[in-house]
């Protein structure tokens, strides 16, 4: 069994949230249009993706601390203690996001999104499909 292993940026996340701490929950509040950066090694993987499309994006929240294992879900301290495995918390030992977005358009290696609280520079480590049924 591999104990490490290596994961590479394809893309940046371009968009007008830079604070960590301003950013919205996941979920019910949403977040701004934002542009996904793709590197140009990895733009021919874009050509069937589409407006109207709504893909899964997984990104590496970079700014997340990785040394907590419990939080106070949606950072409310009226919220009990919970494991950060039983929560969205960005706050984990390997920070990786998972953001259902909609595409609005897409040119070239770069792609809109509608709905994306992640913040400005975050790497992107994929995209897939949501598949119906999914989520």
């Amino acid at each position: 069994m591999t104990s490490d292993f290596e994961l590479h940026p394809i893309g940046y996340v371009e968009s007008p949230l830079t604070d960590p701490a301003a950013a919205p929950k996941q979920g019910a509040e949403g977040g701004p249009e934002a542009t996904l950066a793709f590197t140009p090694e990895v733009a021919a993987g874009l050509r069937d993706l589409a407006a109207g499309d709504e893909v899964w994006l997984l990104t590496w929240l970079h700014e997340a601390r990785r040394d907590v294992l419990a939080v106070h879900p949606r950072d409310d301290p009226a919220n009990p203690l919970t494991g950060v495995f039983s929560t969205r918390s960005q706050d984990r030992p390997n920070p990786v996001g998972l953001h259902r977005v909609r595409v609005l358009a897409v040119d070239g290696p770069r792609v809109r999104v509608a709905d994306l609280e992640a913040i400005d520079g975050t790497p992107i480590v994929d995209l897939k499909p949501v598949i119906s049924g999914s989520r």
